[in-house]
């Protein structure tokens, strides 16, 4: 239980992360490194829900 705690926990300082760089977007002439930034971002939020989804999925496996 621990370990899915901790992912959600890292889930919601990703969630935190994006929201500030999405505000650093300008609205127009996006800066390459601050799209860079958002889509790493993005990617390991993607991450973090594939491992919390695949740890839920064991965890009701082991319960049957």
């Amino acid at each position: 239980m621990n370990q899915l705690l901790e992912l959600e926990q890292q889930l919601c300082a990703l969630d935190a992360a994006i929201t500030e760089t999405r505000k650093r977007l300008p609205a127009h002439s996006v800066k390459p490194p601050v799209m860079m930034d958002l889509l790493g971002l993005e990617d390991q939020y993607d991450d973090l829900l594939k491992q919390i989804s695949e740890l839920k999925e064991k965890r009701n496996a082991d319960l049957c």
